[in-house]
């Protein structure tokens, strides 16, 4: 199949790093977003979900900004993403999950 017909259309990559990296765009849109996410074996929501929850606790602020965000159109609730974010704090770490809350308090409040 060629690209075109395998293209979510997500650009996410491109947009960040246009021609600056190409591997990187290469694999961050074409075989993250267009094939991992794409799979049938979770839904996009329980794939936010788990992203989420390797990001808070690895500590990686700054790709939960988009993640959090994400997860919100991929129909995780607000109410939801502060339980997760909770539950995870005490798992992995309580700076950890002080930090992906603010993140998502940023994201909610900049929403509204």
């Amino acid at each position: 199949m060629s690209d075109e017909q395998q293209s979510t259309g997500w650009t996410g990559g491109k947009n960040a790093f246009g021609d600056f990296a190409p591997g990187m765009v290469h694999y961050t849109d074409k075989v993250l977003f267009d094939e991992v996410w794409e799979r049938e074996g979770l839904s996009k929501r329980d794939r936010s979900l788990v992203t989420i929850s390797a990001l808070t606790a690895l500590g990686k602020m700054d790709q939960l900004q988009f993640h959090l965000a994400y997860a919100r159109q991929n129909g995780v609730t607000d109410d939801e993403l502060k339980e997760a974010l909770l539950q995870l704090a005490f798992y992995s770490g309580w700076p950890n999950g002080m930090g992906a809350t603010t993140v998502l308090k940023n994201i909610v409040e900049n929403d509204d």
